[in-house]
């Protein structure tokens, strides 16, 4: 084991596990909702990591957005927010 994470261990400090084991691209979200992807993408820049949003990059990609399980749970409740007021995001284009 590295000295480093030895000495982090033995002072009853723990590495944080990341326990994600998969997720879904953001064409895969917009055709399982039946959203346009255009404006799913819009919708889901106001997400940050923490919402369960990564951007994965391969190869000869600029790279696309990816929900976690709770991402697109997150996306979903965005999506009805914007859905009810279509406003909020006309507002957040123009700040």
């Amino acid at each position: 084991m590295d000295t480093g994470i030895s000495a982090l261990c033995s002072r009853g400090m723990t590495m944080h596990v990341n326990k994600v084991h998969h997720v879904t691209t953001i064409t895969q979200v917009a055709k399982d909702l039946g959203e346009d992807e255009g404006w799913l993408t819009d919708v889901a820049n106001e997400m940050d990591i923490e919402d369960g949003v990564i951007w994965v990059y391969g190869v000869g990609e600029d790279g696309v957005p990816a929900f976690t399980d709770q991402g697109v749970e997150a996306l979903i409740e965005l999506v009805r927010m914007h859905k009810e007021k279509p406003e909020l995001l006309y507002r957040q284009r123009t700040e």
